[in-house]
């Protein structure tokens, strides 16, 4: 879900502070922050299931 959401989100935010260019680069940057928390998220769960 939240691959979905940020991404929209920094679209819409580009977009309305930049124009067609800063949407790209919103969406983009969004993406970043999602795969970041995503990978967070990962790691989260990995280190939950192997606890000794």
């Amino acid at each position: 879900m939240v691959l979905i959401i940020f991404p929209l989100l920094g679209l819409m935010a580009g977009l309305f502070l930049d124009g067609a260019p800063g949407a790209i680069w919103g969406a983009a940057a969004g993406f970043v922050l999602a795969l970041a928390v995503s990978g967070v998220m990962t790691y989260g769960l990995v280190k939950a299931s192997r606890r000794d």
